[in-house]
């Protein structure tokens, strides 16, 4: 299948100052993308060139096959068949949510302009409330009304720049699951940016991790996760360490938690030194354990706490555990390693 959005080795500058970097990435039709990083590493500005808000530098943007953007062209962003959702929702104030929704309708018939309306109000579940005001509305309704107005057009694709980052956490969640079900049940194609790694899991088919105007890896939650390919994605995505070992077999690591054993993918000769990535749920609360380590830090949880722990040979791992197993700064408690997926990276990475 053809991608949807497909951008080749794109590059955009602001004067002397390059934010976007021989950046590439695909999308297929109903994908879910997301580019997940700080603030301040381009990845807005690469949703403002497939908008056709941007210029580009160099490489080229597609859209259904279709070049949109290249140095020196760039289509006008009305004729790209792409609905916006802004950060600020950018609701008309003076317009009832029927106005808000209907006005990229205008030029369709009275009959279609209603259908299309009352189709995104229902799909994001505001029929009832069509003729209050903004200000009428809380803002988990007011995000719903934005992402309306740009599905009602049915655009080719849906960019979301920052979309939940002005709601509160409890509310975040549970809207970005929402807006996901919205988007699969509309078949709609999107890309959104966000720097908080709940939403990109909660949303995305695919992720990038942006650093420096560049993708560091563009794969699914789970590769990301289980296989990050540097030990910058490995740090960067979820929680975890990365502990000293020595390879001491085709399947066997020797570490600060014991003799380790799995599959390891990345070639590497015996004796070489290497660096493992260790998840909290790698590290198991045992007190009949030989394994000991001492709590440096904790975080409180609810149903469980967090702990940093310093191993005899003085690499830091992390360990959830439940909360009724109450530690403080100093103890010392037993552990049991559970590491399923040697994710090991050369010592000098």
């Amino acid at each position: 299948m053809e991608p949807l959005l497909e951008l080749q080795q794109i590059s955009q500058a602001y004067g002397p100052q390059l934010v976007v970097k021989d950046l590439s990435l695909s999308l297929k039709k109903g994908e879910i993308g997301c580019l997940l990083g700080a603030s301040g590493c381009g990845k807005t500005t690469v949703l403002r060139t497939i908008a056709g808000f941007e210029p580009l530098l160099q490489g080229e943007i597609r859209l259904n096959g279709t070049v949109v953007s290249r140095a020196g062209f760039s289509l006008p962003p009305a004729k790209r068949q792409i609905g916006m959702v802004f950060q600020d929702y950018a609701l008309f104030p003076h317009l009832s949510i029927f106005d808000n929704v209907a006005f990229g309708l205008r030029k369709l018939d009275k009959t279609e302009l209603i259908r299309r309306v009352n189709q995104a109000l229902e799909l994001v579940g505001l029929q009832t409330e069509l003729n209050k005001y903004p200000h009428e509305i809380s803002g988990g309704q007011q995000q719903r009304v934005a992402l309306a107005r740009a599905l009602a057009p049915e655009p080719q694709l849906l960019l979301m720049d920052e979309p939940f980052s002005n709601l509160d956490v409890t509310l975040r969640e549970r809207l970005s699951m929402e807006v996901r079900d919205i988007l699969k049940e509309f078949g709609t194609t999107a890309l959104f940016v966000t720097h908080n790694q709940n939403e990109a899991f909660a949303v995305a088919d695919r992720i990038g991790v942006m650093h420096s105007g560049e993708i560091l890896q563009w794969d699914s939650a789970h590769n990301l996760y289980h296989q990050p390919v540097s030990p910058r994605i490995a740090e960067f995505v979820g929680e975890g360490a990365l502990i000293n070992g020595v390879v001491k077999n085709a399947g066997q690591l020797e570490t600060g938690l014991g003799l380790l054993e799995g599959i390891i993918k990345r070639p590497l000769e015996v004796g070489s030194p290497v660096q493992l990535l260790v998840r909290p749920e790698d590290v198991v609360h045992d007190d009949a354990s030989p394994v000991k380590a001492v709590v440096v830090r904790r975080s409180f949880r609810g149903a469980s706490i967090l702990y940093a722990l310093r191993l005899a040979n003085g690499d830091l791992v992390q360990a959830l555990v439940p909360s009724h197993c109450d530690h403080q700064p100093g103890e010392k408690i037993g552990i049991q390693p559970d590491v399923r997926h040697l994710v090991l990276f050369p010592a000098d990475a």
